[in-house]
């Protein structure tokens, strides 16, 4: 009887437990069943009961349960941040989109939560950096079809989003699902995730330079949510924005090791549906602010939004801020700022190296909830004056009538940002982001290459290092001298475009791939509908028999995992075909042409010089023999006494 009751309650327990389970895994906010990731590891732990809160979304039910996994070695993507805060107005990231990839520069966002391109099909569309996107070049791309738990087209066939900005710029298109790279110097594997194919774009975001927005923020179909949701990554991510002049940066999709003396604050997911900090004082030279701490709590509270570039706090902060400042400015001069239209407070005479601004402007703290400090160097709250050298201005302003304290990137330059969703907090660690792998520890990571403050995006990310064994992976003979490699591949322009540039195609490649332009050339292209086909081959430099199979491996490397970035004028790339050619065997002679030809022309110079000697020789004795016919008159001369 006994083992009988026994049974019967390890029966319920384990009911009890598989229900509690199903319920909190298999439900969404809105009661729709969904699918977990089956490559996840399944976990069988006891569950405990909480009380019920009103205000908790699901997905934070979602990432309680898997905090007991955090602590596994899940990878993350590494990748660089280009471009300039304050003269592009954004960071970029870059990533590659479908089968074959297809490159863009998005913004990085963390006030948005999704993530777009252009579509082919957009006619409402600027003229960005990269070729829009294509989805019939995208072997593994597929549109979301129309759902309960999506916005649906008129004709109920696709999915489709909508997303309006605070200055008034609106993007709209349809939902697509393709495989997302991350780029050379990230860990994690390719992903299939969700992205919006936009059909329509206005203001800002139809001139841009950059492609789209990468939406960094909390929501379904943000990137982090989903790579987080799959269970590849843990549930953070990091961004470090470079200094003032320097531009560029890094940023982490998934979770890092926190320095030693990162200094963190709360960040309530249920308080607002952005990023926010529990800030409470700010202070300037050492002063807090006379200020109620209540006023950095005013409707969304204090956010931190990677895609907006200056920072705004409400009216009584602005003003008691600024006052403090100028009231730390002995030897500075007030002057108007650099547009007429704005009525920006600038000062001269700080000069222009960065590294001194500290001991003309005063330095700033923002004091947590915790009692911790976040020092702000002048570089996080100054832009520099455009028109007067060695002058700056603040970047922090008024934020209208709103009560929100917004902090953009420029209260976070040359600053480690760690989102730690998981644990409902945000770091911060000063540090130079241009060194930022070195400073944080991390093996085999190249240091971000920042961009150049001219915004130029020239600089490319090379492929990553490899190791011996792929050379086999790449077919490279272990032997035999390689003479020659060719590449068939289809480029997405008009060949009636390509014909008018093709020149210059030969020299995009050699550029790319750090080779001498006399080494490319291009030996055949046609048109294929509306794309181009193009062969074109690698041979030896200079006078060199073959080329070293470290140089043919980096080339492979880079045109086969399409690293190889060609200007706008060409569009994207799709290999279809790479072969290598060993270098033929030469006869004697065409081993030894350039050595007989310098040898008779050495010959003949030499020649000639002895020749040209000889002449003159001559010629000199004839003048000083003449020759005299037998009967002509000779002077007689005069016989000397011996």
């Amino acid at each position: 009887m006994a083992r009988l009751i026994q049974l019967t309650i390890l029966f319920i327990q384990f009911y009890y437990y598989y229900y509690i389970t199903t319920t909190a895994h298999g439900l969404s906010s809105n009661g729709t069943t969904f699918l977990l990731d089956s490559s996840r590891s399944a976990m069988i732990l006891p569950l405990f009961l909480s009380p019920p809160n009103p205000c908790t979304k699901f997905s934070s039910t979602r990432r309680l349960l898997q905090r007991s996994n955090a602590n596994n070695a899940l990878p993350n993507a590494r990748m660089r941040l280009h471009d300039d805060l304050l003269i592009n107005g954004y960071y970029t990231t870059r990533l590659w989109i479908g089968t074959p990839p297809q490159r863009f520069a998005l913004i990085v966002d963390t006030g948005s939560s999704v993530t777009y391109v252009p579509c082919s099909s957009c006619e409402q569309c600027g003229r960005h950096q990269d070729p829009k996107f294509q989805p019939d070049l995208s072997s593994t791309y597929q549109s979301v079809k129309c759902n309960i738990d999506c916005n649906c087209d008129d004709e109920k066939q696709q999915c489709v989003y909508e997303r309006q900005y605070a200055e008034m710029s609106t993007s709209s298109g349809v939902l697509g699902e393709d495989i997302i790279s991350f780029g050379n110097l990230s860990a994690l594997a390719p992903q299939r995730a969700v992205f919006g194919c936009e059909n329509m774009e206005t203001g800002d975001l139809y001139s841009q330079h950059a492609d789209g927005i990468m939406g960094l923020g909390r929501g379904d179909l943000s990137i982090v949510d989903h790579l987080v949701d799959k269970g590849v990554i843990n549930d953070s991510f990091s961004l470090c924005y470079g200094g003032m002049g320097i531009g560029g940066g890094a940023m982490v999709l998934g979770g890092i090791s926190p320095p030693s003396n990162m200094v963190f604050s709360q960040s309530d997911p249920v308080r607002s549906p952005y990023y926010n900090i529990d800030l409470k004082e700010i202070h300037v030279a050492g002063k807090p602010l006379p200020l109620n701490p209540t006023v950095f709590d005013g409707k969304h509270g204090t956010i931190l939004d990677s895609g907006t570039t200056y920072a705004y706090l409400p009216e009584a902060a602005f003003v008691s801020f600024k006052d403090a400042i100028m009231k730390e400015l002995h030897s500075l001069k007030p002057i108007r700022g650099p547009d007429p239209n704005y009525n920006d407070i600038c000062f001269s005479g700080a000069g222009s190296d960065i590294s001194q601004l500290s001991s003309s402007f005063p330095a700033v703290e923002m004091v947590f909830g915790n009692g911790q400090k976040l020092l702000l160097s002048p570089e996080n709250y100054l832009f520099r004056h455009s028109k007067v050298h060695g002058a700056y201005c603040l970047g922090i302003f008024q934020n209208g009538k709103d009560p929100t304290t917004l902090l953009g990137g420029i209260v976070v330059r040359n600053t480690l940002v760690l989102y730690d969703r998981e644990n409902s907090k945000i770091g911060f660690w000063k540090t130079n982001c241009s060194e930022l792998w070195e400073r944080l520890h991390v093996d085999g990571a190249p240091p971000p290459a920042p961009s150049s403050s001219n915004g130029n995006n020239s600089n490319t990310e090379m492929p990553p290092s490899m190791a011996p064994g792929d050379q086999k992976h790449y077919g490279l003979p272990d032997e035999k001298k390689i003479g020659k490699i060719t590449f068939e591949m289809m480029l997405n322009v008009n060949y009636s475009d390509l014909k008018l540039h093709i020149s210059e195609l030969a020299e995009s490649i050699a550029q790319e791939l750090g080779i001498n332009i006399s080494q490319v050339y291009i030996l055949n292209s046609m048109e294929k509908g509306n794309a181009s086909y193009i062969e074109w081959a690698v041979v030896p430099s200079g006078s060199a028999d073959c080329i070293s199979n470290v140089t043919a491996l980096s080339i492979i490397a880079r045109v086969a995992e399409y690293h190889m970035h060609l200007p706008d004028t060409f569009g994207s790339y799709h290999l279809i075909n790479w072969e290598i050619k060993a270098s033929a065997k030469r006869t004697w002679w065409q081993q030894h042409f350039l050595l007989v030809v310098l040898a008779s022309a050495v010959t003949f110079i030499f020649g000639l010089l002895a020749f040209g000697i000889w002449f003159i020789w001559r010629h000199r004795q004839r003048a000083l023999n003449p020759y005299k016919p037998v009967d002509a008159v000779v002077t007689e001369q005069e016989l000397q006494p011996l």
